[in-house]
């Protein structure tokens, strides 16, 4: 069960909807009430537990300011965001390229349509979208990533 979590939890990382590392993380809690230990025979600690759900709620708290952040920062709007989650949700259809192209191109058109600027400051904004979404994304995978390793090591 702990397997399937950490592996639900990294596809959760990149497809939207599904929370990735709290996923993971309870791959790591499920291996420590079946007691998981590591080749050396250690227990997977308390400690060991609640760091990672620490980081777990760093990364999702993360994951919901750094895309408004990035969009601000390269002067976009909140249409911006809001056009780059439409777009990313459209874009679901061919994933991975078809969620990356969705959510630059909603946000451009957001910015285009309802923010009233022009194409080059929505392009502008498009990108900060983008990066902050790539950035939260990338946070995510990472955290799911080691999650998965460490039930792997602890699963023994």
């Amino acid at each position: 069960m702990a397997v399937i979590l950490g592996l639900i939890g990294i596809v959760g990382s990149v497809a939207p909807g599904l929370p990735g590392p709290p996923l993971s993380w309870l791959g790591l809690l499920c291996l420590y009430f079946l007691g998981g230990h590591n080749a050396a025979g250690e227990p997977m600690s308390t400690t060991f537990l609640f760091v990672w759900l620490a980081i777990t709620t760093v990364v999702c708290v993360v994951d919901y300011v750094v895309p408004a952040w990035f969009t601000k920062l390269t002067g976009g709007s909140k249409y911006a965001g809001w056009g780059a989650i439409a777009g990313l949700f459209i874009g679901m259809i061919v994933p991975p390229v078809g969620m990356i192209l969705g959510a630059l191109a909603g946000a451009f058109l957001a910015e285009l349509i309802f923010a009233n600027k022009t194409a080059v400051d929505s392009v502008s904004s498009a990108f900060g979208a983008l990066l902050g979404f790539l950035f939260g994304t990338g946070l995510k995978l990472i955290a799911s990533g080691v999650m998965f390793y460490y039930i792997i090591v602890y699963l023994r």
